[in-house]
Order: C-alpha cells, then sequence, then structure tokens
C-alpha cells in the first residue's frame, strides 16, 4: 500500500509540476508594427508626462501632429523590379527617415535623412534631405495617407493609390522594414 501512495503522490507532483511550467513557458509574440506602436506611446507618454494637452492642441504645430511612420509599395520603372518597399518615419523636431528597397534580386535598403515641412494649409510634405540630392513632395490625402508627387508638385503618371503611403496605424500589415 505504501508503495502505491508513493507512485501516485509521485505522479501527481510530476503532473501539478508540469501544468505550472507549461503556464510559464507561454510566450505572447508581437508583430513588429505593435512593437513601434508601443514604443512610440512610450516615448511619447514619457517625454509629456503629467501635461494636460487639451488646453493647447488646436494650437500645436501640424507636424507635431502628424508624426509617425507611413508604409507603401511604390511602382518602379527599373528592369527587373516589381516595386519599391518604402518606409517614412516623420520623427521630431522635423526630422524624417525615408528607407527603401527595391524588390528585386538585391536587398539592399537605401536610407536618406534629412529635415520635411508639413504645410497643412497648401496639403503638402516636403522633405529636404541632408545631402544635396532633390527635394521630395507628398500630397497630404489625410492625417493617414500621402501621396508622393513629382518634384515640381504635380502628381506622377498611372493611379495615385499606387503611389501612396499610409500611416502605420492605419494599416495592419507586417511589410515594414526593420531599424
Amino acid at each position: 500500500m505504501y508503495e502505491i501512495n508513493r507512485k501516485i503522490r509521485k505522479k501527481g507532483m510530476l503532473i501539478a509540476f508540469a501544468a505550472l511550467f507549461s503556464t510559464f513557458g507561454t510566450v505572447w509574440a508581437e508583430s513588429d508594427m505593435q512593437l513601434m506602436e508601443k514604443a512610440l506611446k512610450i516615448r511619447e507618454g514619457r517625454d509629456h508626462k503629467g501635461m494636460d494637452h487639451s488646453a493647447h492642441a488646436k494650437s500645436q504645430d501640424a507636424s507635431k501632429i502628424f508624426r509617425g511612420v507611413f508604409y507603401g509599395y511604390l511602382p518602379c520603372d527599373q528592369k527587373d523590379c516589381d516595386g519599391i518597399k518604402t518606409t517614412l518615419s516623420l520623427k521630431q523636431k522635423n526630422n524624417y527617415l525615408l528607407v527603401t528597397q527595391y524588390a528585386k534580386a538585391s536587398t539592399r535598403e537605401y536610407y536618406e535623412k534629412g529635415k520635411y515641412v508639413w504645410d497643412e494649409q497648401n496639403r503638402l510634405l516636403t522633405l529636404t534631405p541632408k545631402k544635396k540630392e532633390a527635394k521630395r513632395l507628398y500630397s497630404i490625402q489625410d492625417e493617414t495617407s500621402l501621396i508622393q508627387l513629382n518634384v515640381d508638385g504635380t502628381p506622377l503618371a498611372g493611379n495615385s493609390k499606387d503611389y501612396t503611403l499610409q500611416r502605420s496605424d492605419s494599416i495592419k500589415s507586417r511589410q515594414v522594414h526593420i531599424h
């Protein structure tokens, strides 16, 4: 009888330990986009801790309101290229980072840094690179969509939806650049 009780106690402890261990072993994975959004919210909360924004929300600079990360898959006219994966990150102090990657054999990413101006009145976003490259213009459709324009501000040939960048919190895609 003693031997049977010992075996039952041993198996019971093993089952309890396995059940307890399995609850600690669960891993909840988050997508890259969820992690980036969570980090942005934490950073914003830390930088503006304890401030009441309701009094001055309407007087804020538009570029501060519309900061964020925009994603898109733009057309490409190069040989053997199916498109250009594009990530535009509008940061504090009117800094931006533009990351592009051609959809072809090479997986190299191209980085461009500079300053941006968000012109709410004319509905234009202007990117001015640090290097002496041409400025880039985007039409502001709404607070979640930007449409790439020619250097002179005219629409690019083709469907404007093909040249649209969407704000990260308005889309649920994992097609993002990881920095």
